[in-house]
């Protein structure tokens, strides 16, 4: 299954190819994409992005996760998580947010199974 890739991308709104939903917060990998609820895991901007926002993704057997931290790059990762991410085997990319669609698009267009988890605001 190929990674989906995401259609636009403005503050607070995201679409992704081929779903009908738009999100605020995204996850996506291979095959599939869904809304990040940052409630799930009591995620907040700091101390930020946890090993368990990122598990779902990780199961679908990426190679590479893209992280989008924000607009302003106001979401933390941890380097706990980013140790995490590698221990699975998968390189890791951080980056504001559009450089994070851009990079996670480019990834998709080559057929790479790329996932990543999005944040669209601050």
């Amino acid at each position: 299954m190929a990674s989906p890739e995401i259609a636009s991308l403005s503050w607070g709104h995201m679409k992704v190819m081929g779903c009908s939903s738009s999100y605020k917060d995204c996850k996506v990998w291979p095959g599939g994409s869904r809304t990040w609820d940052w409630r799930e895991t009591g995620t907040a901007h700091h101390p930020g992005v946890q090993p368990a926002d990122l598990e779902e993704v990780l199961r679908k057997g990426v190679n590479t996760l893209v992280i989008g931290r924000g607009m302003n790059e106001a979401l933390q990762v941890p380097s706990s998580t980013l140790d995490y991410v590698k221990k699975q085997g998968v390189e890791v990319k951080v980056l504001q947010t559009e450089k994070a669609v851009k990079e996670y698009n480019s990834l998709a267009g080559q057929g790479a199974k790329v996932g990543g988890v999005f944040h669209s605001t601050c």
